[in-house]
């Protein structure tokens, strides 16, 4: 729980800089490159959280693997280092991207289909849950062929279910209980 505030806190302060600076977008794409490096490799993800591996060899790793990014970034890498949270680079990249996101009041809803999204159907989504909410929308499209059919979309706390395997699970609870 420490460790998310801390990087909530480092979020916030990057994004107030590259807001002053204005190239918090900038930023944004960054931090969604960065968290999805770490995420996908369990290797870069394993060298950061290493402690017995050197901050120097941390920061050429991370140099190399991040080369053009915005310089706000790269101050952040390199208090990250200097403060020895490297490990916590992930979590920052997250939480800035949510508070980005929040700032400009905007949300994502992340749509799992057995089939990549049609443009019609993304756009017939988007125009949905920007009714529900309110609020501007961007679509994350998950593929998982396990659910058959339908889709399940979460947007913020709320989850719709419609897929077919959830439907065909309601079914047998159904005729189990009977």
């Amino acid at each position: 729980m420490a460790e998310s505030r801390a990087a909530i806190r480092y979020a916030k302060a990057v994004l107030s800089l590259a807001t002053d600076n204005k190239v918090a977008e900038a930023v944004n794409t960054d931090m969604k490159q960065i968290a999805n490096a770490i995420a996908e490799s369990s290797e870069l993800n394993a060298v950061l959280v290493n402690p017995i591996v050197r901050s120097a060899d941390k920061k050429a790793v991370l140099t190399s693997v991040f080369k053009n990014v915005n310089a706000a970034t790269t101050n952040l890498i390199d208090t990250l280092i200097a403060n020895k949270r490297v490990a916590l680079l992930g979590d920052v990249a997250n939480k800035y991207t949510q508070l980005y996101d929040q700032l400009r009041d905007t949300q994502i809803a992340k749509v799992t289909s057995a089939t990549p999204l049609t443009k019609e159907l993304e756009e017939k989504v988007l125009a949905k849950v920007k009714a529900l909410t309110g609020k501007t929308t961007e679509i994350e499209n998950t593929v998982d062929e396990s659910i058959l059919g339908g889709f399940i979309l979460r947007v913020g706390d709320l989850q719709y279910d419609a897929s077919i395997a959830n439907k065909l699970n309601n079914l047998k609870r159904e005729f189990t209980l009977n």
